[in-house]
């Protein structure tokens, strides 16, 4: 390693090193908590079941999983909550002062008129932030993942659309880290000074992760489940229900059930049968949609990180020049 890149290397190697360091604490304990659950999971011969409802897991011992939930879940939401939090640590503590710092101590200048130019001093510095950031983004992921699928959508634990989980694991978690460092980047370059740059990427870090957790349901159509007279629904499952559940007449039309047939039993087919409903809907995201929504918002969040740099890019030649 040499040029611009020893000097990268020689002002973040300790963030760095620190970060590597928390990793590996994490991972060690991580492996230890996840060990003593799946001691219990395999001496118990406890049998894994997805859904929330103990009547859809019969052959489940619910106290032995209940225990093991409430040994857990915990660990994982602080551990997820870490994960999803690390795009903001990263923008503020890393991305912010990346060039702001540079800025406003003047130390650029002086770094460009030792015949370096704009972006071989701008690429190195970000290259190597942006690099630890994904491989350090990922690790946590796959901690949060690794430790979570024995006991993932059961009873009333952890489900993967819950914000612990969607956000901390998968591709998206690692791409919010990469734009966390590109929105610290940018603020960076905007203000020249790094606590107004820290400031103003806590917020739009935030704002746009708040922004995407409440408009995500919106990214695909839900699943209709249809269950023809009186059968029985389909259980949830492991599914994230919508809370769209209704009634459907021979055409297919739908009559939702906050204004229809607010019944059980001999009601409900009377109901049913006086209106000339022929079926019943629940509308759901299966599990398997966790994969579309996580590359609907990886792809967001690189096409957003992209846009930034190269803005960056254009901007600083023009400030620096």
């Amino acid at each position: 390693m040499k040029g611009t890149y020893w000097l990268a290397w020689r002002q973040q190697r300790a963030l760095i090193l620190a970060g590597g360091i928390a990793l590996l604490i994490c991972a060690a304990w991580v492996a230890w908590r996840r060990s003593e659950m799946m001691a219990v999971i395999h001496d118990h011969h406890l049998v894994i079941c997805k859904g929330w409802d103990a009547s859809e897991c019969p052959r489940t011992d619910t106290d032995l999983a209940e225990r093991v939930l409430r040994d857990n879940t915990d660990g994982i939401r602080a551990l997820g909550a870490l994960s999803a939090a690390l795009p903001v640590i990263i923008g503020v503590f890393w991305g912010a002062p990346l060039i702001g710092r540079e800025l406003e101590s003047g130390t650029a200048k002086l770094a460009l008129t030792q015949g370096v130019g704009i972006r071989a001093w701008l690429g190195s510095r970000f290259a190597l932030a942006a690099g630890s950031t994904a491989a350090g983004a990922a690790v946590l992921a796959a901690l949060v993942a690794w430790w979570w699928a024995p006991i993932a959508n059961m009873l009333d634990g952890l489900y993967w659309h819950d914000g612990f989980l969607f956000n901390a694991t998968g591709p998206a978690a690692v791409a919010c880290a990469l734009f966390g460092l590109a929105v610290g980047t940018a603020a960076g370059l905007l203000f020249r000074r790094t606590m107004a740059a820290m400031g103003c990427t806590l917020a739009v870090v935030v704002g746009i992760r708040v922004l995407l957790n409440s408009v995500r349901s919106d990214w695909i159509s839900p699943t209709r489940r249809v269950t023809p007279g009186m059968t029985p629904r389909t259980p949830v499952g492991s599914a994230w229900s919508t809370g769209q559940f209704g009634y459907l007449d021979r055409s297919g039309r739908e009559y939702p059930i906050d204004r229809y047939c607010q019944f059980s039993g001999a009601e409900l087919k009377r109901c049913m049968a006086d209106h000339g409903f022929v079926a019943r809907y629940h509308k759901v995201y299966p599990s398997g949609d966790f994969w579309a929504f996580q590359y609907i918002e990886t792809a967001i969040y690189l096409v957003a990180a992209v846009a930034l740099v190269v803005a960056v890019c254009l901007a600083l030649r023009r400030r620096l020049v």
